[in-house]
């Protein structure tokens, strides 16, 4: 495996989301990537170092080498494996940018977990 990706199935927005990367993804011939599901695998969160609550939060993903991205830093490297989407890894690995959509990215995923706790969505 290149890659393992942990999400949350439980989150719709989440999930709608994850499943078009994945079929992107596999649609371009990328097939070495596992998607693991904590809300299936809760135990699986211990492969990142972080707890339930954190990977319920934002996405993590675990690179080949051990390397762990959260949230933005997570889709920007799903993306540099994309074609189509490297450019869109590389405009959001400019610095301000970066920057800026960290403070996006952590201020939507806090609204997005709270409103799913609220739904009792898990």
């Amino acid at each position: 495996m290149s890659s393992k990706v942990y999400y949350n199935s439980a989150c719709p927005v989440c999930n709608a989301g994850i499943k078009e990367q994945r079929r992107r993804m596999e649609t371009c011939g990328i097939k070495d990537i596992e998607w693991v599901d904590v809300h299936a695998q809760p135990e699986a969160v211990a492969e990142v170092d972080a707890s339930l609550e954190q990977v319920r939060e934002r996405l993590h993903v675990k690179r080949q080498d051990g390397r762990i991205d959260v949230g933005v830093d997570a889709f920007t490297q799903l993306w540099s494996q994309t074609p189509g989407q490297h450019w869109l890894a590389s405009l959001f690995r400019l610095p301000v940018l970066r920057q800026l959509s960290h403070l996006a990215y952590d201020a939507f995923a806090r609204r997005l977990y709270r409103w799913n706790r609220a739904k009792k969505h898990w």
